[in-house]
């Protein structure tokens, strides 16, 4: 991956499809997504699409995919075939392997794997969708994996999309995604880097306290177009936690030209600009 030649490192790219006719989610969580986020472009788009479309943006994009299959019933995509696959795209692109917390010792070490054998630089979680809560004792033998491997763990935070809209919309419980329990594991796992991913809606003072507090907490800036960004999100970026954020699509929810056009219209510094779209990731991830 030559980085001078990219514009941009976009942290947050879901793989839904694996082109075998498997999809990440049920048929009804898809269209209750895709109808929330009012996407009308193609919603499962397969990796190869993905780096075809990233490296005609001179972009690169972190991708992955959310192991949810003991809370949801429904087969994961494997992160395995994901990672291996990104290999023939290390151009642009940059997996992230995801394990089912819920899958206790399995889990910690499907994690180890993932990295030692198929080259994964970081992981997904979900909490909600995920059904456990990472602050649980039960689940800090993943988080000690995942910081003896020195690789990021980047967790969705605030509202979701997933399930929006439907009965109890399906059992995915809001409160999981707090981003407050993820201060336990930021506070009992120093050398974990933590990505909180979204503003964290309805919690976004709550993450940008956190990302002031810990040096190993960040903030992607994925699934909301930054037209609505909380206020309080901008002015942090643009000033004390410059350093502290990402840029993230949550594509194919939200596109990269959508993202970028509506971040033009922020009032960002020009100097502060290009960390966030590129400079922090790089440092981050270490490219």
């Amino acid at each position: 991956m030559r980085i001078d030649s990219l514009t941009a490192v976009d942290v947050h790219v879901h793989i839904e499809a694996d082109g075998h006719g498997c999809f990440s989610l049920d048929d009804e969580l898809l269209a209750a997504s895709a109808k929330y986020f009012r996407a009308d472009h193609d919603r499962s788009p397969t990796l190869e699409k993905i780096a075809d479309m990233y490296r005609s943006l001179r972009m690169a994009a972190v991708v992955f995919t959310v192991d949810a299959g003991t809370f949801t019933g429904h087969p994961a995509l494997s992160s395995e075939e994901i990672a291996d696959k990104a290999r023939e795209h290390a151009d642009v692109l940059i997996p992230f392997g995801s394990v089912d917390p819920l899958r206790g010792a399995a889990a910690v070490e499907q994690a180890r794997r993932l990295v030692t054998e198929h080259g994964a630089r970081g992981f997904k979680f979900h909490p909600s969708l995920q059904g456990f809560s990472p602050a649980d004792p039960r689940f800090y033998p993943l988080w000690e994996q995942i910081e003896s491997l020195r690789v990021p763990a980047l967790f969705h935070t605030g509202q979701t999309g997933i399930g929006a809209g439907l009965p109890g919309g399906r059992g995915i419980k809001l409160r999981l995604s707090d981003p407050m329990l993820l201060d336990d594991v930021a506070a009992d796992f120093p050398g974990l880097t933590v990505i909180l991913a979204h503003p964290s809606v309805p919690w976004a003072d709550s993450a940008i306290s956190m990302a002031t507090h810990k040096s190993n907490v960040y903030i992607d800036l994925s699934g909301w177009s930054p037209k609505y960004f909380p206020p309080s999100l901008v002015r942090a970026a643009n000033s004390y936690l410059q350093d502290k954020v990402l840029f993230g699509t949550d594509f194919p929810l939200l596109t990269p030209e959508r993202w970028l056009r509506d971040f033009e219209t922020l009032d960002i510094k020009p100097d502060v600009r290009p960390k966030i779209l590129k400079d922090n990731a790089v440092a981050l991830l270490g490219l």
